[in-house]
């Protein structure tokens, strides 16, 4: 599993994640090194917009995220997965499998995830960014269903 993330004015270094991600590592391993200072770089309107899994909604992240003074999109428990960064994700994996032949090894393969994510025209992610209101707009228009996006 890597964990990356992306706003219109930069994108974090992918993070390979080893193991199960806990609530305590997704703090100290990606919370601590990467997100804060992406989000205090980006600015004093820059909103977390992670998901429920359960790494981040534990205990301890929600306590370093008041502690942090992150701003931090809630997501209700039953949403459907609007977060841009899937599509990002879907565009990663195209772009890995243009490859030929396929990556001989773990670390071939994060080279590639990690060139490929750095290849992603920042064009690409803005448009994906800038598509979260009209894809709050079809969500609620389609009582929670599904929608194009």
């Amino acid at each position: 599993m890597v964990w990356g993330g992306i706003s219109t004015r930069l994108r974090t270094p992918l993070y390979h994640v080893v193991g199960n991600l806990t609530g305590v590592r997704y703090q100290n391993e990606i919370l601590q090194p990467l997100v804060v200072s992406a989000l205090q770089a980006i600015g004093p309107r820059a909103i977390l917009q992670d998901d429920n899994a359960p790494p981040h909604r534990s205990a301890a992240v929600n306590t370093f995220i008041q502690q942090a003074r992150v701003n931090r999109m809630l997501w209700p428990a039953n949403s459907p997965d609007l977060n841009p960064i899937e599509h990002m994700w879907d565009e990663l994996c195209r772009r890995v499998q243009q490859h030929h032949p396929p990556p001989a090894n773990m670390g071939q393969l994060l080279q590639w995830l990690q060139q490929e994510w750095n290849g992603v025209p920042r064009a690409f992610i803005c448009n994906l960014i800038h598509s979260m209101r009209q894809r709050c707009v079809e969500c609620l228009a389609h009582n929670g269903g599904h929608t194009r996006y």
